[in-house]
């Protein structure tokens, strides 16, 4: 017997995640979708120049609107600046082995910064916002590659993508990118050494149907990634936790080579491909178990109805001195990122149930609420009806049983 608290007793948010169409009728969906480039060296020295002349053309901006704001003049927006860049253009011979598109995404980057920090300026203003407005600065290679984004002329192929002045670039999976949907922008960077392109897509797709299946309620944790309330359970990989002895010697190995030497820049090389793959075992299983609890591909009958998530106060939880590497390693908010945005394809609604909800001190049987349990208690003992469980499989049911 499953124990259904009053619904007086927690505070809900419903999301409903899409509006969902009963007659099948076909919406415009902009999705994203990201691919391993395989470049050889020439193509790798053309990405790097795309990629010096987008940060070039940030920085060329935010110098030029630095000098109109001291000289009380007007701030030129990116179409003056690329205009300015235009007229350079007979001075700087490189400048034409490099798309223009570099030099407007640069500088429409760059205008995007500005209006997000005022946007955060007058939050703070207002007392709304308690973190720094972000003022933008210059880039520098030293600190990483970057990257270029392109419009215009972009053709997908099952094995390449063709874009301006790149040409075309092998891609390394096979078959992933969409071949008829309308490709509005593509962007290329480089990560620990490795080239990727994300591509921006309209498409046209059938709108889901609800789910009809059972509900779920998901308990996330340190120890492992997620208990439902049907008895699954994902285990953690914790990425950071197992490789933070050789992060540790790798990231010491960089600190001692001398600044601006070869060694230090192969050390720098390795340092950023273990942060990379420990990015990576984490990401790679968020997306697994998010993909399994919506079940996106089942049939209505097989994917949940609601799954039901607690709203954790993350930032709070981070300022735990002796908790917060944990809880940083398990990537709680990108879990619910994932489900969000994952259900609102598979037509399942999400609930996210009050953060002050005691889910794991209330016996999911008759209701009793444990006020001494603390977090070395590792299983839930009922004193009123003698309910032995595991605790995140008690915190589970608990929440499921908030959506009836």
């Amino acid at each position: 017997m499953t124990y259904i608290p009053p619904l007086a007793k927690a505070v809900f948010f419903w999301y409903i995640c899409s509006t969902f169409n009963t007659e099948g009728e076909e919406q415009e969906m902009v999705h994203g979708y990201r691919g391993e480039l395989d470049l050889n060296n020439a193509q790798k020295t053309l990405c790097r120049k795309h990629a010096g002349a987008a940060r070039w053309a940030f920085n060329y901006g935010l110098r030029r609107k630095q000098e109109a704001y001291k000289a009380g003049q007007k701030t030129p927006t990116a179409i003056d600046l690329h205009r300015e860049i235009n007229a350079l253009k007979p001075s700087e011979p490189w400048m034409y082995d490099v798309s223009k598109c570099a030099f407007q995404e640069g500088l429409r980057d760059l205008d995007a910064a500005f209006k997000h920090f005022f946007r955060k300026c007058h939050l703070k203003k207002e007392g709304t916002w308690k973190g720094k407005c972000g003022y933008p600065r210059f880039k520098s290679r030293k600190k990483a590659i970057g990257g270029a984004r392109f419009t215009g002329s972009i053709r997908v192929f099952p094995d390449a993508i063709q874009l301006p002045r790149l040409g075309r670039l092998r891609l390394k999976e096979h078959g992933y990118f969409p071949l008829n949907g309308k490709i509005s922008s593509a962007t290329i960077h480089e990560q620990a050494g490795r080239w990727f392109v994300s591509i921006c897509v309209h498409e046209e797709k059938e709108a889901s149907q609800p789910a009809t299946g059972d509900i779920i309620g998901v308990d996330l944790g340190i120890k492992r990634l997620a208990t439902l309330s049907d008895g699954r359970t994902f285990e953690n990989p914790k990425a950071l936790r197992k490789k933070i002895t050789a992060l540790k010697r790798t990231s010491r190995h960089h600190s001692r080579k001398a600044k601006g030497s070869r060694n230090r820049q192969k050390a720098r090389q390795r340092l950023s491909q273990m942060y990379a793959r420990i990015a990576n075992v984490r990401t790679n299983a968020l997306h697994q178990a998010t993909a399994q609890i919506v079940a996106r591909t089942k049939p209505d009958a097989e994917r949940p109805r609601v799954i039901v998530l607690e709203d954790v106060h993350i930032a709070g939880m981070l300022k735990n001195r002796r908790l917060s590497r944990a809880i940083a390693d398990v990537g709680m908010y990108e879990f619910k990122r994932q489900i969000l945005y994952k259900a609102e394809q598979a037509g399942v609604k999400v609930l996210l149930a009050s953060r002050w909800e005691p889910s794991s001190k209330t016996c999911s049987w008759c209701g009793w609420i444990n006020e001494a349990l603390t977090l070395s208690d590792r299983v839930f003992v009922c004193l009123e009806c003698g309910n032995v469980q595991d605790r995140d499989a008690n915190a589970a049911n608990n929440l499921a049983a908030l959506a009836q």
